[in-house]
């Protein structure tokens, strides 16, 4: 995007708040510079620890992102995006502090996918944590709050692998674990005709539930990608 604003760099359209994290992070996780096409920056929101990405409706960590956002801006990105989909409760707050435009997490998606859908089906939504993800975190995005919800058990491999940095959780462990509460999910849901997926940390694994679940699913990097293609349109040739 070409435009007379001061910038340090330049040809950097996507700016990324970065949870303060130490667990592996694979290719398809937002956090793995690898899985873009596009050069994107990357700012670490120190208070920002895993587990208080589930505190957030108590905006203890709004203005910490806040001031991330300004440096990335400052800087020189174009739009703003985050590791966290539970920062959806301040899509609102960021989309109205910051001068670029904000997308903090995958549940935007929802509403979009929803009308894409026929007449008895509904999106579902899977989630880091099930427990928490419900009433403000929906409501700040716009998503019926009746949306089928699904989180990863709490006593599981994947969520300690987050929690507590564990490098030594394998990929397969993960997947297999993933995979496992999507099958469960859309069977126990027979309605739904569609997934989003709430946690970044999930979207490695996006193949393997479409392929094992036979659904659509979106997650952060459809987000993302959509999202800098809208800040860089393709020029195409006339001809």
């Amino acid at each position: 995007m070409t435009t007379s604003r001061i910038r340090t760099y330049y040809g950097v359209s996507i700016g990324i708040l970065m949870v303060n994290s130490t667990f592996q992070r694979y290719v398809g996780d937002i956090g793995n510079a690898s899985t873009w096409n596009f050069p994107v920056q990357y700012k670490i929101v120190h208070d920002a620890v895993p587990s208080r990405m589930t505190e957030l409706h108590e905006a203890s960590l709004l203005d910490p992102f806040k001031r991330a956002a300004d440096e990335l801006i400052e800087a020189g990105v174009d739009g703003i995006t985050t590791t966290c989909g539970f920062l959806s409760i301040y899509q609102k707050e960021l989309a109205d502090y910051c001068s670029v435009p904000v997308a903090t997490s995958s549940l935007l998606q929802v509403p979009m996918v929803e009308r894409m859908l026929p007449t008895g089906k509904t999106v579902g939504i899977m989630t880091y944590n099930g427990d928490v993800l419900n009433g403000p975190y929906l409501d700040a995005v716009e998503v019926d709050r009746a949306t089928p919800v699904a989180g990863i058990p709490q006593d599981s491999n994947f969520v300690r692998w987050i929690k507590e940095g564990d490098t030594s959780v394998s990929y397969e462990t993960l997947k297999s674990e993933v995979v496992g509460t999507a099958k469960d999910f859309v069977a126990a849901n027979p309605d739904i005709g569609a997934l989003v997926l709430e946690c970044t940390n999930l979207a490695p694994f996006s193949h393997w539930i479409a392929e094992a679940t036979g659904l659509p699913v979106y997650d952060t990097v459809t987000m993302v990608n959509a999202f800098q293609a809208s800040l860089r349109p393709r020029a195409y040739p006339m001809w």
